[in-house]
């Protein structure tokens, strides 16, 4: 069974697209095998429902939409979903966010990184546990930490610092492995990886496909990553979003998915 991975929106433009595509900083994926497709996140506009079109992809027969988490370059697009969407997602994804500096101990805000968006026009299918989507696909639900990392602050209800705790990955189980499709990796690609085998049961890594948060990385971090990687061995490792060109680097054998790009797995 195949699995086909179309890069609806990114950062860069393919050099194999087919059509001149709108490009911005976020990510819009369709996974689909035969039976279900996935829209995965929505980049920060409408701009993928733009170039959908452009790439001849229709996506009126969706399983479901599901969000990685709540940064405005990731669901951004969700106002440009058809009323009563399915919507699979973190209960946390509405939290509004800024990042912030830190002074003297007092955290800054500088940048608001959320979207006041209206998400009661849709079917909103909210867990923080693993979910089933259909037979293959699973969305992950809170990947735990044992070191959090601050990625900002929240205001509101649930005011306090920004672990992003909302992150969640899209997992397919292919005959050859997981398929792990990513959004940012603010969790930590190594944290991620082990989350999706411990509930899966599956060792092997087919394919990391998604944003893994290292454009900015220490070399200690990225050192151990690519050592995890070495010894998972993983079939395909695409990095794209905000992997960065210093993330890239560090990674093994890592290709680079760009808007126009499409992937299939056999």
């Amino acid at each position: 069974m195949a699995l086909t991975i179309r890069v609806l929106l990114e950062n860069q433009l393919s050099a194999r697209a087919l059509h001149p595509l709108s490009v911005k900083a976020g990510l819009s994926l369709l996974v689909q095998d035969d039976k279900d497709a996935i829209l995965f996140d929505t980049g920060p506009d409408g701009r993928f429902l733009q170039n959908a079109a452009l790439m001849g992809v229709d996506l009126s027969n969706l399983t479901a939409t599901v969000l990685s988490h709540g940064h405005y370059d990731h669901c951004g697009g969700v106002p440009w979903l058809p009323d009563n969407s399915r919507i699979i997602c973190h209960p946390q994804i509405a939290n509004e966010r800024f990042s912030c500096v830190k002074i003297l101990g007092y955290r800054q805000k500088i940048k608001k990184l959320s979207l006041d968006i209206d998400y009661s026009r849709h079917r909103m299918e909210y867990s923080a546990a693993p979910m089933p989507i259909s037979d293959r696909f699973l969305w992950s639900g809170e990947i735990p930490m044992t070191q959090q990392k601050a990625y900002g602050v929240i205001t509101g209800n649930n005011a306090g610092v920004d672990y992003v705790n909302d992150e969640g990955v899209l997992i397919y189980k292919s005959d050859k492995g997981l398929v792990i499709i990513t959004g940012c990796g603010h969790r930590g690609i190594i944290n991620i990886a082990r989350h999706c085998q411990k509930i899966t049961g599956i060792n092997h890594i087919h394919a990391l496909f998604g944003g893994f948060h290292l454009r900015s990385a220490a070399p200690h971090v990225l050192w151990q990553v690519r050592a995890f990687l070495n010894q998972q061995k993983p079939d395909k490792i695409m990095g794209c979003h905000c992997t960065g060109i210093w993330g890239r680097w560090w990674l093994p054998k890592v290709v680079t998915p760009a808007a126009g790009d499409t992937f299939v797995f056999e």
